[in-house]
């Protein structure tokens, strides 16, 4: 839930209709030759995780997770070894209601003030051609970890023109269950099964 990651610049991939094209005129453009073999530090402002469950049968609930820290290593001539690993402050977390965030960080829920962080490492990247790929990593929520596979493709890369530095991300999804992090109401109440939209962008330093 927190998250809840031939480009190995990619951590997901949203199904195509869900997904907003780049404009022509937009300085980014989905080359993964735009980003030179290194190591680059996320961006928080523009790092999220959007959670959705299935509220006891009756509504859909959705909320956000803003990325704290992380970064991405990559090399476009050894997309296979790119590394990913970006954490998220649990106590951020971001929802409609107030009350309900407080609910959420609860020691029913996240027990935040225990569990401070969730965190994403990857441990392979697979090419599935053009600019999606598979990544595998493990998720960490509560200090449980458990391995997790996300859909993948890159967005972009370019000079952003406010910061004069090279940008780039990427678009995920994966499905996850809250009981293997022992998140929550047991299920029927709301769903075990969480699924994850991630959006990643990263900088150059």
């Amino acid at each position: 839930m927190r998250l809840l990651f031939a480009s190995a610049l990619a951590l997901a991939a949203v199904p195509a209709l869900a997904q907003i094209p780049n404009s022509p005129a937009q300085p980014g453009a989905a080359q993964a030759t735009r980003v030179p073999a290194g190591t680059y530090q996320v961006d928080p402002a523009h790092t999220q995780v959007a959670w959705e469950v299935n509220h006891m049968g009756f509504s859909i609930l959705e909320g956000l997770f803003g990325a704290s820290g992380g970064s991405i290593t990559v090399d476009p001539a050894k997309p296979a070894a790119a590394k990913v690993d970006v954490t998220f402050n649990v106590a951020d977390l971001s929802v409609t209601s107030g009350a309900f965030a407080n609910h959420l960080k609860s020691d029913q829920i996240f027990d935040a003030a225990k569990y401070p962080t969730a965190r994403f490492v990857s441990t392979s990247v697979t090419s599935r051609g053009g600019n999606r790929a598979t990544i595998a990593g493990n998720l960490t929520i509560k200090n449980i970890t458990k391995p997790v596979t996300l859909d993948a493709t890159f967005i972009g890369a370019g000079t952003n023109p406010m910061s004069k530095k090279l940008n780039f991300g990427f678009t995920a999804t994966t499905t996850v269950k809250r009981s293997d992090f022992g998140v929550g109401l047991a299920a029927p109440v709301v769903s075990d099964e969480v699924k994850l939209h991630i959006h990643a962008a990263f900088t150059a330093a």
